[in-house]
């Protein structure tokens, strides 16, 4: 074969794949990525994992996502033994630890206990919620100040000075305020989220009143 029948050859398959930048790969999206969720749906997985509860007024996009393809992040959240609760009504979505007695099921979740200040602050907040709403208050706020009265009133001399028993107060909300149990609107003064409702159900709230009248009884 002469020079010019190798020119106008037929070109033989390269055995090699040119490289690929790593931004035009559109099915990567990091190195080594073996994912098949889009980024986003991707992330809205992560929240949910990072993230006690996902509201729909508060995490507007992330719901949508989340409806959109709910099947398939509830589908990732089996394989991890965990279920997905979508409560419409009141515009929230969470994770649970599914649990059996026939299955072992490795716990992914541990259940990180409210302190003794902030299940106090959810109590009261529940009880606020709980009256106003029945009253037919459609948005239910309160102030840090009215929160405090009655809060302080179950704490004990061994827990401190008042001011320490305040601050533990604060640092509840904030931490409240986080989850999205509570907005704080303005300075000290708090909207209460229906989430108050999924956190404490009716039958806990009364056991926790009925513990806290006990205890009263104790400290007489």
């Amino acid at each position: 074969m002469t020079d010019a029948d190798l020119a106008t050859a037929a070109p033989v398959d390269d055995p090699f794949i040119s490289p690929v930048a790593m931004e035009d790969d559109l099915d990567e999206h990091f190195p080594g990525d073996r994912g098949t969720l889009d980024p986003e749906i991707r992330r809205v997985l992560v929240h949910i994992l990072q993230r006690r509860f996902i509201a729909a007024e508060r995490n507007r996009r992330e719901w949508t996502l989340l409806l959109d393809h709910q099947q398939v992040i509830e589908s990732r959240l089996n394989d991890l033994y965990l279920r997905l609760v979508v409560d419409h009504g009141r515009g929230f979505a969470y994770k649970q630890q599914l649990r059996s007695d026939e299955i072992d099921m490795p716990v992914l979740l541990k259940d990180t206990p409210y302190s003794r200040a902030e299940t106090l602050v959810l109590v009261h907040l529940r009880t606020v919620y709980q009256r106003e709403s029945a009253a037919g208050e459609a948005s239910v706020r309160i102030d840090i100040e009215d929160v405090e009265q009655t809060v302080l009133s179950y704490f004990t001399e061994v827990e401190g000075s008042t001011a320490r028993q305040q601050k533990a107060i604060r640092n509840a909300l904030d931490r409240l305020d986080r989850e999205g149990i509570v907005h704080e609107e303005t300075s000290g003064r708090y909207r209460i989220s229906a989430l108050v409702e999924v956190v404490l159900s009716a039958e806990t709230l009364k056991e926790l009143r009925d513990w806290l009248r006990s205890q009263e009884g104790i400290a007489r």
